[in-house]
């Protein structure tokens, strides 16, 4: 899989650009601020629906225009495909596919498969466990794109329970009796089971990657190790989950009965896929607070590698984006990871000097300059 043509209208810093784009490693340098990240972000959130850089859409419209367009020319084997997405903040993204409307933007996720290596995946290994959750997720929709659905449902009776035991919450500190209980008990019921669901699935997911993690990471660093992972569920810190998924269902059902006192203390839901964490390891050492930096580097590096090997396994290479990640590794790591990347069907890399790519890493360069770019 390859984008052939991207082309931008007001994302970013760019009132305009049209690139044409091929197999095999494509270079875009320039110095710090000019758009480079722009690009890589552009196709990576065609792919996920997401930025790795903000959790709103409204940075992404360029400063007085009022929507963004992203569009890219996708060639997947002998199957072409055009997507576009208009992004509109406070408003309903749109989405089309070869010029036809989805009915909804999630429609689209699947066609393009991206995985995307950046400095902020250092908050993979040093962040809190909302980057390793959304990592974990990200991956799953782009193996499996109906789990989008499940993620928003989720998140939608996640968002209503919380509703009803802030209500409940507040009525007891006023001396009330909260009427949110006999409709809790319902909601209770809808956490359990697509908790479940979204549960299953990342349990499977983590089985499969930690073997290619451990790999991956020996092939980029000789020093640590080696990389385990391993699912942490609310459930019980102590024990992994069950892997069936009917049982899943009733160890959250029991889980959240248990912790009912105390959701109605709080007012939040305190068990679920959303207090989860995936645990990562060097030997029997977690890697948060025991690694040093490079090894933390490796590490968030195997685990995008990982993510890739496990996408390429299903028969289609992902397009591998690389953004300003030679700058931040040292000559070893540097080597060693342009030696994995170079199999890869296509990679987009940004640096801000030459000097930081790897010779091996030959193929089409671009200067991206002040919000334009031009063939090198």
């Amino acid at each position: 899989m390859y984008v052939s043509h991207l082309q931008l209208a007001d994302f970013r810093s760019y009132r305009g650009v049209d690139i044409e784009l091929g197999p095999g490693v494509s270079t875009f340098l320039g110095a710090n601020g000019q758009g480079k990240t722009n690009l890589v972000e552009a196709v990576g959130y065609l792919a996920t629906l997401g930025s790795h850089r903000v959790s709103t859409d409204a940075p992404l419209v360029r400063q007085g225009a009022e929507r963004a367009i992203v569009r890219a020319a996708i060639v997947n084997r002998d199957r072409h495909a055009v997507v576009e997405l208009e992004i509109n903040p406070g408003r309903a993204n749109r989405a089309r596919v070869n010029r036809a409307p989805a009915a909804r933007p999630r429609e689209i996720l699947g066609l393009l498969r991206a995985v995307l290596f950046a400095p902020e995946d250092l908050a993979l290994v040093k962040g809190d466990p909302g980057e390793r959750r959304r990592f974990l997720d990200e991956l799953l929709v782009a193996r499996t794109p109906r789990m989008a659905a499940v993620r928003a449902d989720y998140d939608r009776v996640l968002k209503q329970r919380n509703a009803l035991l802030k209500s409940a919450a507040a009525a007891r500190r006023g001396g009330r009796s909260g009427t949110e209980l006999p409709t809790l008990d319902v909601w209770d019921s809808h956490l359990a089971e697509v908790g479940a669901e979204l549960l299953a699935a990342r349990i499977e997911l983590v089985a499969e990657l930690n073997p290619l993690a451990g790999k991956s990471y020996a092939a980029l660093t000789s020093s640590g190790g080696p990389a385990v992972l391993s699912y942490r569920s609310s459930l019980d810190p102590d024990r992994p989950p069950p892997a069936d998924r009917a049982e899943l269902v009733q160890a959250l059902l029991d889980a959240v009965a248990r912790s009912r006192p105390a959701e109605l203390e709080r007012g939040i839901s305190l068990v679920g896929p959303h207090r989860d964490d995936l645990v990562l390891n060097l030997g029997t050492l977690p890697a948060r607070g025991y690694a040093s930096h490079g090894e933390s580097w490796s590490f968030a590096l195997a685990l995008r590698l990982s993510g890739y090997e496990l996408l390429r396994a299903d028969g289609t290479d992902p397009v591998l984006l690389l953004d300003d990640v030679f700058a931040e590794l040292d000559v070893e790591r540097r080597t060693r990871l342009a030696g994995v990347v170079t199999t890869a069907e296509q990679v987009v890399i940004t640096a801000a000097v030459a000097e930081d790519v790897p010779s091996v890493l030959t193929g089409a360069r671009f200067r991206v300059d002040g919000g334009e770019v031009r063939r090198a």
